[in-house]
């Protein structure tokens, strides 16, 4: 533990004495983020010169974000000799984070030229691992994020995009294709049938059972009367609310949500949902707002101690008719958090999802739900 703030002279006793022992890989932490590439890079070449048995182990390093260095530092400690780096997609993990696994991947890979080491990843499959962690924490990824953020190949300064038209290489270093984004989107609408959907989630890498694609087909005509287009995010979206559905085997589902909302009416909910049995639950209540509303009419049908920490929205896709996705956090009688996410062309509508879905996680882990799987999020 805290390997940057131990003295070296100890920290190399220990490391000896680990190998003697039998190590193979020797973990050099940044517990808490304190150190810099610069003094990492020494750190790990004082190791490589001050242990003699060394060379009997790999060296690995974990470092965290606290400082905004997390990668950097592992960079640095690939430098100067270490061959082992623990990471979390999206740079996920306690406090600031860890290393944000993906952009050491491809520090690497863009620059082999510097490094001169291979990485045994399929890069192509980044971005889709990226959503796919963001949707199970609940933690979405910010627009600028390097690699896997939705801005991270967008060129908008017009220098930048007459340069990018005449040469690619101006202003890309990489292509976005290589971590698996793609170009201009499909788009799919209301006409779109079976063969075009079933192709398009293919090419997004989902591979469907027909019994899965009779449902995904249903969720996907109500969406496309919703809206004008449906696009490669959507599709994502809609593939992740049909997750939700799946991953518990008899949850809570929305059936139906209608609101009275405004600055003259007292906002009211009625709500009715599919119960684990089988049978429909109706309830209605008020609240401070529509989606206050929501949760108090949901809460008097589900038995369960349960208070919400946090609630996010965000568009998954542009326009006035945008998917939106909400993000809900609850505390459950246990103590833990768990998330919840909802999408919906109505934000109330995907509210109330996100909710259920939190719900349906607390109930799983307290065992009041069969699953297949659970995941305390």
């Amino acid at each position: 533990m805290d390997a940057t703030r131990t003295d070296p002279d100890y920290l190399y006793a220990v490391l000896r004495a680990t190998i003697e022992a039998g190590a193979t890989t020797v973990n050099i932490p940044d517990t808490v983020g304190y150190t810099n590439p610069t003094e990492f890079k020494a750190l790990i070449e004082g190791i490589l010169e001050n242990v003699e048995n060394i060379d009997q182990a790999v060296i690995s390093v974990h470092c965290h974000d606290d400082l905004g260095m997390a990668v950097a530092n592992s960079l640095a400690a690939v430098e100067a000799g270490a061959r082992q780096v623990e990471g979390c997609i999206n740079g996920l993990g306690e406090r600031a984070g860890n290393a944000a696994i993906e952009e050491v991947i491809m520090g690497l890979k863009t620059r082999a030229d510097y490094y001169g080491l291979r990485v045994d990843t399929e890069p192509g499959d980044i971005n889709a691992t990226s959503r796919l962690v963001a949707d199970i924490f609940g933690f979405p990824v910010q627009y600028n994020k390097a690699i896997v953020g939705r801005n991270a190949f967008r060129h908008s300064s017009g220098i930048h995009q007459d340069a990018f038209i005449k040469e690619r290489t101006t202003f890309e270093i990489m292509e976005p294709e290589t971590v698996g984004w793609r170009g201009e989107a499909l788009v799919l609408g209301k006409l779109s049938g079976r063969a075009g959907l079933r192709s398009r989630l293919a090419d997004l890498g989902y591979r469907l059972s027909d019994e899965e694609m009779d449902t995904t087909f249903v969720a996907f005509k109500d969406l496309a009367d919703q809206k004008k287009e449906v696009t490669d995010r959507d599709l994502e979206a809609l593939m992740s609310e049909q997750h939700r559905f799946s991953d518990v085997e008899r949850s809570y589902r929305v059936k139906s949500v209608a609101v009275v909302a405004g600055d003259v009416n007292t906002p009211s909910a009625t709500i009715t949902l599919i119960a684990p049995d089988g049978l429909e639950r109706v309830n209605s209540s008020e609240g401070t707002g529509p989606v206050d509303a929501v949760c108090n009419a949901i809460d008097g049908m589900v038995d369960e101690e349960i208070e919400l920490t946090e609630f996010a929205v965000n568009s998954v896709t542009e326009g006035i008719d945008a998917l939106g996705e909400v993000t809900i956090r609850v505390r459950g009688a246990d103590g833990n958090i768990y998330a919840g996410r909802g999408s919906s062309t109505d934000i109330v509508v995907a509210s109330a999802k996100a909710y259920v879905n939190a719900i349906n996680r607390v109930l799983a882990m307290a065992g009041d739900i069969a699953t297949e799987q659970t995941q305390e999020v």
